[in-house]
């Protein structure tokens, strides 16, 4: 990417090159843009180092600022020059949510007491006192040991809240562990759900049937509504010259160019979370209020796509 820029200097904007970087090191102390995934706003960082793990390490309140959790999902970094030179808000498209993965906005400082409230409950000690572990043994609630520990948002608004920030875990190298995320490994949301669950079910303090109806209630169900609600409003599109209709005309061809016209919602993309979310009801147990709801689900989408009068019956149909 730096070759990239100081060329584009060169050869565009007949300036000298910027960077200059014949390997990796030479970009040290350079700035970045980190912006995430469906936001607008880039945070100004610099490059103190290199890691081999797939993952982008940084200051918990510059990924905070972000508004982005340490999930596994996609994030991006790009060289500051990168991002002045090569945007503009001519580039966006004038459709809903155009502005969104743009940095339209570049915050040069970060204020704590601005980013993602998260990390205010991120300790800062370097030992944890003996009531914690106390605690622990009687399974105490979260607030009760509050009292006992410090946190980011005690230091708010004081010297404190950017400057001897603790932790408790040493390590030799930050990227001891895995080097990818199981998260980026696996290919599909089945797998990834299933993955998860199957975690849950490992770990003692965590409820695997409460996790199971949180990932239905919360990301499954709504997902089959908006997908289901897309089929009914899609668009159709011509195979030939892409142009797009509301409506099917009446020729049942395209206007513009004869070509034919294909949905651009399939069915595939409606029902892709049903099985799923059927199969992880039945197997973890979750409740019948949500049991329910998938078999409504189930009815509706089955409503759209299959004909009771075209429906194929058997003689037990009739017993």
């Amino acid at each position: 990417a730096s070759k990239f820029i100081d060329e584009l200097l060169q050869k565009f904007y007949g300036l000298p090159p910027y960077y200059r970087a014949q390997r990796k090191e030479d970009l040290l102390g350079h700035l970045v843009v980190g912006l995430s995934p469906h936001t607008s706003v880039g945070m100004v960082g610099r490059i103190v180092g290199f890691t081999k793990a797939n993952v982008g390490y940084a200051h918990p309140y510059f990924h905070a600022a972000k508004r982005r959790d340490c999930d596994g999902d996609e994030d991006a970094v790009m060289l500051l020059l990168d991002a002045l030179l090569n945007f503009s808000r001519r580039f966006l498209p004038a459709s809903r949510g155009g502005f969104m993965d743009a940095p339209l906005v570049l915050n040069l400082r970060i204020d704590p007491k601005e980013v993602d409230k998260e990390v205010h409950n991120m300790d800062t000690m370097f030992k944890y006192p003996l009531e914690f572990y106390e605690a622990t043994l009687r399974q105490a609630h979260p607030t009760e040991v509050l009292v006992w520990m410090e946190t980011v948002e005690k230091r708010l608004g004081m010297e404190g809240q950017y400057e001897g920030l603790g932790f408790n875990v040493h390590t030799s190298d930050l990227a001891k562990g895995p080097l990818t995320s199981t998260y980026s490994e696996l290919e599909t949301m089945e797998e990834k759900v299933m993955a998860q669950l199957s975690l849950a079910r490992r770990i003692r303090a965590v409820d695997e049937r409460d996790v199971a109806e949180r990932v239905i209630e919360h990301h499954l169900i709504p997902d089959l509504k908006g997908n289901l609600r897309k089929f009914s409003t899609q668009q159709f599109r011509c195979t030939s010259c892409n142009t797009k209709y509301r409506r099917i005309p009446l020729v049942g061809t395209c206007i513009e160019c004869g070509g034919n016209l294909v949905l651009t919602v399939p069915r595939g993309g409606v029902e892709k979370y049903l099985r799923t979310a059927l199969r992880i009801a039945e197997e973890f147990g979750v409740s019948e209020y949500t049991k329910q709801r998938l078999k409504l689900m189930e009815s509706d989408i089955k409503s759209v796509f299959e004909s009771d009068a075209e429906r194929q019956m058997s003689l037990a149909d009739f017993l």
